[in-house]
């Protein structure tokens, strides 16, 4: 199952983390340094899981994360690259935030059926 949740893009994307992980469990949540704030960080303790996120180095407590988990979001990324090399999409072609979403959802499906 994949989720995501359109933004403006002059918006911080942890307000957009809440509605994503609403009603789902899961053991970890992977992030870069953007999603280490510490609402996000009680809100995964809460739930039992682990964040492995890098803490930003303007933090002056320092939290542990696991290194080798982080190495898998190269894969998280690869992905956003594939989906860019849709020109509709990394140009935001379309109006609307329902056809934007059909175009991604279109583009995922052929990027999975390769």
């Amino acid at each position: 199952m994949a989720r995501f949740v359109l933004l403006p893009g002059q918006r911080h994307d942890t307000i957009g983390v809440p509605p994503l992980i609403e009603g789902v469990a899961f053991g970890a949540l992977l992030g870069d340094r953007a999603f280490d704030a510490d609402w996000l960080r009680a809100e995964l303790d809460a739930r039992g899981a682990v964040a492995v996120i890098p803490p930003k180095t303007n933090r002056k407590g320092h939290f542990d994360f696991d290194r080798e988990a982080y190495r898998w979001r190269h894969l998280i990324e690869n992905f956003f690259a594939k989906l860019k090399e849709f020109r509709a999409i990394a140009t935001r072609y379309d109006k609307t935030d329902t056809s934007f979403r059909a175009s991604i959802n279109l583009a995922a499906a052929i990027i999975a059926s390769r």
